[in-house]
Parts: structure tokens; C-alpha cells; sequence
């Protein structure tokens, strides 16, 4: 976000090791670490001519890309439980449960804002739902529970006498892992974005079906 003219002053003290203090004249040697980050697509930057193509290819030494909340949905129950405790903490109230629907709706979402929309939404349903133990689909805000990615559940028949239930969904599971290396022609890395979870995750899910080629 800074002004061309100010990331070329960064440049030049990446470059030099040396800066003026603001009304100085004497040159200040630095030794000092850069780390940086960013939200934004810095190559489009470049190319829209907002971002100093020279100063990117000097930061960009060891890149290290932090995948969004959408791209390891796996790792939602792991945060919730974290913001949970730590709202716990510092209220002084007992450790809240979460219901298996509103995990399932929590997981499903896209989370364009990331751990910090996850966050304030969990400190938002434990307030909605004070005086409860378990937090409900209720107490969600309103952008997850209208998300298309969180609709209904589809329709799945109940045998009077009951269901194979780990069969069914071992039987879901190979599906939805098939259609998704159909549709991305074997590529693991785009199949498993279109499935929300880690590659690692579905090599582990591949081994242990072993029949998916």
C-alpha cells in the first residue's frame, strides 16, 4: 500500500544499509532482517504499476505462501477450539461445546476474510449463545448461514433398519475424490482446492482407498 516514491526509499536502504533520519545529514548504517507480507496479488500490482517490480525481486528471496482459511478446511475445528478456549480464559466461563451442524456449516464456508472473520464469528456465537453449553447453527453469523457453499445437506434415503453409516460415506468420500481427479485430469494439487482440503490430506485419502487410480 505504500507510494512508489516510498518504496523506492525502502529500496534504496535494502540496497545501501544506510539511511538519513528526517532533518539529518549524517548516513546511519542498519543491520536488520526484512520480513514482509502481503494480501494482495504483488505480480498484478506490478503489471497495474503499483508496486516496484525491483523492490518485489528483493523481498521476494525465500517466499513462503500461507494458503487461505478456504484451502485447509481441515484446520477450522482446530481454530474454533483454540478461539474457544482462549474466550473461555478471559471470561472466566466454563469451555462451550459446538454443535456437529455448526461445525459442519463452519467448515463449508468460504472465509473470504480469513482467521480473523473465524475468530470474530466464534467470539460472536459465544456471546449470542451465553447462558447455553453448546454453541448452535443460531448463533452463526448471517453471511455463513445464506453462503451457498453451507446450504442444506442433500437428501439421503434411511433404511427402516438403519445404514452402514461409514460404508455410505467411505462410499461419498471415493466419489467425490474420483470426480475430482476426473475434472482436474489427475492433478492432485487442483483436486484437492476443489475438495477444500491439503494435498497431503488427499494423498493420505488416496493411499487409504487404494481402488482410485
Amino acid at each position: 500500500d505504500m507510494p512508489l516514491e516510498t518504496q523506492g526509499k525502502i529500496l534504496r536502504v535494502m540496497i545501501d544499509q544506510t539511511f538519513t533520519r528526517v532533518g539529518g545529514s549524517t548516513r546511519v548504517q542498519v543491520d536488520v532482517r526484512v520480513i514482509s507480507s502481503s494480501t494482495r496479488d504483488l505480480r498484478r500490482q506490478i503489471e497495474d504499476g503499483l508496486f516496484r517490480e525491483d523492490l518485489y525481486h528483493r523481498l521476494n528471496v525465500v517466499p513462503v505462501r500461507v494458503p487461505s482459511l478456504a484451502e485447509r478446511r481441515d484446520d477450522v475445528p482446530l481454530l474454533v477450539s483454540h478461539f474457544m478456549k482462549q474466550l473461555s480464559a478471559s471470561s472466566g466461563l466454563p469451555m462451550r461445546e459446538i454443535s456437529d451442524e455448526a461445525m459442519a456449516n463452519l467448515q463449508a464456508y468460504n472465509w473470504p476474510g480469513n482467521v480473523r472473520q473465524l475468530e470474530n464469528a466464534i467470539e460472536r456465537a459465544v456471546a449470542l449463545g451465553a447462558g447455553r453449553e453448546t454453541i448452535d447453527i443460531v448463533d452463526l453469523p448471517r453471511e455463513i448461514l445464506e453462503s451457498p457453499q453451507t446450504g442444506a445437506m442433500p437428501f439421503v434415503d434411511f433404511p427402516e433398519d438403519g445404514m452402514d453409516m461409514p460404508a455410505h460415506l467411505a462410499a461419498v468420500e471415493q466419489d467425490l475424490i474420483r470426480r475430482a481427479l476426473d475434472r482436474t485430469s489427475g492433478n492432485r494439487n487442483r483436486a484437492a482446492e476443489l475438495l477444500r482440503i491439503k494435498r497431503t490430506t488427499l494423498v493420505e485419502k488416496l493411499r487409504r482407498l487404494g481402488s482410485i487410480q
